[in-house]
């Protein structure tokens, strides 16, 4: 019996907490929701196994968790060099910022920013939606967040889970954790969060609105745009040029057609590895005893706001615009100014065909959703070169 009892000290049930059963529930609330009602699966099926995985209780000695880095260690006159565990070096591109710039290569690389470039003024709901951004900013200042802090934070109401883990981990790598999971859900949220909120501030005469099918765009015009478009951003917010080179980069690959065998990776195998390592190793990251503080549950509440309010700030500048235009938008595309591509534009067209099934806002949805891409990258520039120290 005292060998069994010895044994069952080794196993994780006996360090078992509760707050490692709630993570594991929520690990497989993820796996669930993404397997029935199909949210995000690429995302939260890596997160969700990873979350499971990251709070089985590690027995003493073993260097088993994400935290569990490489170090050296002095031993009376020697040194001597222990190895981190295999998911701390899994989640050292998260860490250091190495996975987001390369999914942003392949979303590059996937991207046709032709419906932007035929209506540029769309741009501008892009911006818009930025609002949110901002406005969370200062709402965490207010809630006892330093500057750091808040700026992470804010950044989760571009609903871009890369660039939401690049700045947190420029400016507060202990949120980290909890800002990754706060932007991923709200991104696989989209279809949920967006409609009320779109139907709320619309009348049923705007969402009926149709818009003139876009001009073509030549190839020499979608050539040159990844080169001038990169230039013009990264002089705005030099904060930005990793993620904003790496993405016009990627199109550059796929525009130019000269490099398609690239493009086709960057968009494929490339972007699928890093979404694993990335989704899997933030998930092996949210451990109950760092992921369950009110802290967490703060930036939860100010993520669902800064979402909302993005997507508010899209709708109502899109009916701003239409004051002064004579060929009015559906402002229903402003939503898409968050930068959950393509979801945000598939829950505009889906909202806008309850109305009339034969209005098709998709295409013109995508140009602020692609700018949207764009315009976090560049808030995100610009809150890292303000507030790093």
């Amino acid at each position: 019996m005292d060998i069994l009892f010895e044994f069952l000290k080794t196993t994780g049930f006996a360090s078992m907490t509760w707050g490692n059963a709630i993570m594991i529930l929520i690990g497989i609330g993820f796996i669930t929701l993404a397997i029935r009602k199909d949210y995000e699966p690429l995302l939260l099926v890596p997160i969700g196994m990873g979350a499971i995985v990251g709070n089985i209780p590690i027995i003493p000695g073993m260097s088993l968790s994400v935290y569990d880095e490489a170090k050296w260690l002095l031993e009376g006159n020697e040194v001597k060099y222990v190895p981190g565990s295999v998911l701390s070096y899994l989640y050292f591109g998260v860490k250091q910022g190495i996975y987001p710039p390369l999914i942003f290569l392949g979303i590059g690389a996937m991207t046709d920013f032709s419906t932007m470039l035929s209506n540029p003024k769309l741009v501008l709901l892009g911006a818009a939606a930025q609002i949110g951004v901002f406005l969370t900013f200062v709402g965490a200042l207010f809630l006892d967040f330093n500057f750091q802090e808040a700026g992470a934070i804010g950044i989760i109401g571009g609903a871009d889970g890369p660039t939401a883990i690049f700045l947190s981990a420029k400016l507060a790598p202990h949120l980290l954790g909890a800002i990754a999971i706060a932007a991923y859900s709200y991104m696989a949220l989209v279809p949920v969060i967006q409609p009320p909120i779109m139907r709320l501030l619309t009348t049923r005469e705007e969402r009926l609105i149709r818009m003139k099918p876009p001009r073509h765009v030549s190839r020499r015009e979608r050539m040159l745009f990844p080169v001038v478009a990169f230039l013009i951003t990264t002089l705005i917010a030099p904060g930005a040029i990793v993620l904003l080179g790496m993405l016009f980069f990627g199109n550059l690959l796929k525009e130019s057609t000269v490099t398609e065998r690239l493009a086709v990776t960057a968009r494929t195998a490339l972007i699928d590895i890093i979404t694993i390592l990335l989704g899997f190793s933030v998930g092996a990251s949210t451990q109950a005893d760092t992921f369950l503080t009110p802290g967490s549950l703060l930036i939860f509440g100010l993520g669902a706001t800064s979402f909302s309010v993005a997507t508010a700030g899209g709708v109502m500048f899109a009916k701003f615009m239409n004051l002064f235009l004579t060929e009015k938008i559906n402002p229903l595309i402003g939503a898409a100014g968050v930068s959950a591509v393509p979801d945000s534009a598939r829950v505009v067209q889906m909202v806008g065909q309850k109305e009339d099934p034969h209005n098709f806002l998709l295409m013109h949805a995508m140009a602020p959703n692609v700018a949207g891409v764009v315009g976090s990258a560049i808030a995100a520039g610009v809150l890292w070169s303000v507030l790093t120290k």
